[in-house]
């Protein structure tokens, strides 16, 4: 594809090496699709998808100084990637030279899996702390005896609600010092903590632990996977969710105050944070680990939510730069101590908003320049599509169970074919969110197209019009879906392979590590 590019620095991978472990900020984003991600990535490596680069590179790099290193499959797409980070203001941008292939040559581990650092992390707090933990078997044996125990669920509701271990209750991982009170009033119940595998089941268990709570507390080992392993059956579309928290909250702060000085928590005012977020040397994340439900009904200015749980899960989906600050924002003084105490021993320079948000910080903006300045589309309706090339962006996926008919399927690192295909007719792009199509018609206008437009309405309005829609399980093929990870992909649909498969991916993490990446985790047993 012919695209406009400035010069770009390049860096080797030993150079890249040593600045990760060199105490200053970097940004490292993998800048390729979902499915080539989880193949095979650096320990350190965000994913930011060049289909998906606009929408989320500020979020994800607040700061348009810091050094920034892009990663591809060594075919030029970190090139567009870095031209476009530089025309949107990023000053400091470098390219790893020869991309993933390189950084294997020169003797480095790619890391197979999503968010590899906190799945890692998990597994080393089981270790530092001996996180108690039972068996599936062991869990039946207790409820045939009849024994006082409660099971929590410390994944969120969407998750919960695909499958469930029989009988428990929904209470993500950052909401359980909250709210567990509640659950197990009387404090000979025994606290299960499940997951879906090990990771959130670990830290769960450990976060009511270290929280000082007076049941007995231990984690389904192997989640929800090993209760299926162990032939028995889970309970689907389950509705039990947490209850709210208690009315007097002196006794949690309590115990949370008690966690900050044992795990040495800093804590910040409203005046501090204002100035960290309005320093220009340093990337600073203003995160709310508060429920959806709560962020919606109100929030604090520039704040990004943040699910308690989901951000130690899953780190690298909200924080882009390697030694920034985290500063952590809820409305009760319990949950935000938690999650801080946990960020900092995966390595983070985390801290909590004392005033949570009741805290007068100065206005600013959601970030969304990047987005803003993509293209325009018009919009076509299904009606007029006529001879125009349609253009499936949707998850490949998505394309395989159903797509309008005649419809073909591309991702934006791979547009050159569709410039081709359409042969100089007009080309309407279907895609689930527009700037996802807009994003795409950059890379079009780049390589020649001349008119690109959007389908108004997407599948839907195309179905609601009566117009045909036809289903390919074997297009794109599964070398085309650079987009979807195949790896143990069907874990939770009764392939019993694929569960093992996963289950010893986790367990496996650690030896992977060197001593620079196996350093950079601050793990204790308080």
């Amino acid at each position: 594809m012919t695209m406009t590019m400035t010069t770009t620095r390049t860096v080797d991978p030993k150079t890249l090496k040593n600045w990760l472990h060199d105490g200053a900020e970097i940004a490292f984003f993998d800048v390729r699709e979902h499915g080539q991600y989880g193949e095979g990535h650096p320990f350190y490596a965000v994913p930011l998808p060049w289909s998906r680069f606009e929408l989320d590179l500020e979020r994800l790099a607040p700061r348009p100084g810091v050094r920034m290193v892009l990663l591809d499959d060594g075919d030029g797409v970190a090139q567009r990637a870095a031209a476009r980070a530089q025309a949107l203001g990023y000053s400091n941008v470098h390219v790893l030279d020869g991309g993933a292939p390189a950084w294997k040559q020169a003797g480095f581990q790619l890391f197979a899996g999503v968010n590899v650092p906190s799945k890692t992390f998990g597994e080393l707090v089981e270790h530092a702390c001996d996180t108690p933990r039972i068996t599936a078997e062991e869990l039946v044996a207790m409820k045939q005896r009849g024994d006082d125990f409660v099971i929590v669920d410390g994944r969120p509701w969407s998750e919960y609600r695909k499958m469930n271990i029989p009988g428990g209750i929904c209470c993500p991982n950052g909401e359980l010092a909250l709210r567990i009170g509640q659950l197990a009033p009387d404090p000979s119940t025994t606290v299960v903590v499940n997951c879906a595998g090990r990771t959130r089941s670990i830290i769960g268990a450990q976060t009511l632990r270290h929280f000082g709570v007076a049941n007995r507390v231990v984690a389904l080992k192997d989640g929800t996977q090993g209760w299926f392993l162990s032939g028995l059956e889970l309970e689907r579309g389950a509705d039990r969710r947490y209850p709210a928290p208690p009315a007097d909250l002196a006794p949690l702060r309590a115990q949370a105050a008690t966690l900050m000085e044992r795990f040495a928590v800093p804590s910040i005012d409203a005046e501090q944070a204002d100035r960290q977020l309005a320093d220009g040397s340093r990337c600073t994340f203003l995160l709310d680990v508060r429920t959806e439900d709560e962020f919606a009904a109100g929030r604090l200015p520039g704040a990004v939510h943040a699910p308690g749980g989901q951000l130690i899960q899953s780190t690298d989906q909200w924080v882009g730069v390697k030694g920034a600050r985290i500063i952590l924002v809820d409305g009760d003084g319990v949950r935000a101590p938690v999650v801080a105490m946990w960020l900092r021993q995966l390595g983070h320079d985390a801290q909590v908003l004392r005033e949570g948000v009741a805290a007068k910080l100065a206005a600013r903006p959601a970030a969304a320049q990047a987005a803003a300045a993509l293209p325009q589309l018009d919009g076509v309706a299904p009606s007029a599509v006529g001879a125009a090339l349609l253009v499936d962006l949707r998850p490949g996926m998505a394309y395989r169970k159903g797509h309008p008919r005649g419809a073909i399927w591309a991702i934006r690192p791979r547009l050159d074919a569709v410039v081709k295909a359409a042969g100089g007719r007009p080309i309407v792009l279907l895609a689930d969110e527009e700037a996802v199509a807009r994003a795409a018609a950059l890379d079009l206008a780049a390589a020649g197209a001349a008119d690109v437009s959007m389908l108004a309405g997407g599948l839907a309005a195309w179905q609601a019009a009566g117009l045909p829609v036809e289903s390919t399980p074997e297009l794109p093929s599964n070398a085309d879906c650079i987009d979807y990870l195949f790896f143990v992909h069907d874990r939770h649909e009764g392939n019993r392979e694929a569960a093992m498969q996963y289950l010893a991916w986790e367990t496996h993490l650690i030896e992977q590590l060197d001593p620079q990446e196996l350093a950079g985790f601050r793990v204790s047993a308080g």
